[in-house]
């Protein structure tokens, strides 16, 4: 007895690899295997894991919580052997010397942290001022010892230890301050321009006393400073009494602006405290340093430190006027 077997062979019906009975392929197989149809859909691959990766670097660009790299814990960071500490070398905050020694107010303190905590290696990162947060973030370190103003749109994004230090404003000008501008206000009521640092505070400092953007010149660094100013690009260079002084000391083409006054925000001299900083998922190591900070800041030792970097006793008592807290809620 025949049996008309209707199994999809006889009827021309696909198998799951597209040949027909026989093995026979049709022109669309045939035209789906050329070299010219693998080249598109490989295209088409490429551009779909070029497409993610894209998306993925402007969600770690924008901060998104769920790409941040996890930061180290205090136990973690025993566990490696080392820590990675951050500054942006500037002097007298975090700075690294000609030997590749990390000195500065905020290095020396967090030695001496260091080591009662029982951290024996310190592995240093030097970097941009502007990268320090975007660096924490990214875990490329664990800490910034750059002595950071605690400013409250920072505190968004950070963590910062309680004060450290304590400091007031500065401006650095060309010899004999050929614009005569003594105080950051001056720039609110001229055309002249000032220069700043990228990711400094001045620049909320200057924002909050009315001057406009277009009377700002941002720089990268405090390298740049003596150029931009004694070339004209700037009148002045804003930055903390401290760094003023430290550049005003490297050349003759400049000098700190004399006769200055301090920027009064809201009725309130304009004065920074400065803190260490760690990632929002670094916790319980920040309250470790708040604590061996704490007990180190009631010493002569803390003190010494201070004054042998140009903070004056003014800038030391000043620095306990503060908490974290308050400042990260102004």
């Amino acid at each position: 007895m025949s049996v008309n077997r209707n199994d999809g062979r006889r009827s021309g019906g696909r198998r799951s690899g597209g040949q027909q009975s026989g093995g026979q392929q049709t022109l669309q197989d045939i035209a789906a295997r050329s070299p010219r149809a693998q080249l598109q859909k490989k295209g088409h691959a490429m551009i779909k894991i070029r497409t993610l990766a894209l998306t993925l670097a402007a969600a770690l660009a924008a901060g998104g919580p769920a790409l941040q790299a996890h930061a180290a814990s205090l136990q973690d960071i025993k566990n490696r052997g080392h820590v990675r500490i951050a500054v942006a070398n500037e002097i007298p905050y975090g700075y690294m010397d000609l030997d590749g020694e990390a000195k500065g107010v905020g290095p020396d303190v967090a030695k001496h942290i260091m080591e009662q905590l029982g951290i024996k290696k310190i592995e240093w990162v030097t970097t941009n001022f502007g990268s320090l947060i975007p660096g924490l973030r990214a875990n490329r370190f664990d800490m910034v010892a750059a002595e950071m103003a605690i400013l409250p749109q920072r505190c968004k994004e950070v963590l910062f230890s309680e004060p450290d230090s304590s400091y007031g404003e500065g401006l650095l000008v060309a010899q004999g301050n050929p614009d005569d501008v003594h105080t950051y206000e001056d720039f609110a009521k001229s055309d002249k321009k000032v220069a700043i640092m990228a990711g400094a505070d001045q620049l909320e400092i200057l924002q909050a006393l009315g001057v406009p953007a277009d009377r700002m010149v941002t720089i990268s660094n405090n390298a740049d400073a003596i150029s931009t100013v004694s070339t004209g690009r700037a009148s002045a260079y804003a930055a903390t009494s401290l760094t003023v002084g430290e550049l005003a000391g490297k050349s003759k083409k400049v000098e700190a602006a004399k006769n200055f006054k301090d920027p009064v925000v809201n009725g309130v001299p304009a004065r920074s405290w400065g803190g260490f900083t760690f990632s929002q998922d670094s916790r319980d190591f920040r309250d470790a340093v708040n604590a061996e900070l704490a007990k180190f800041k009631q010493t002569e030792a803390w003190r010494k430190v201070m004054s042998q970097y140009g903070f004056s006793d003014t800038d030391a008592e000043e620095s306990f006027k503060r908490t974290t807290e308050q400042l990260c809620a102004e």
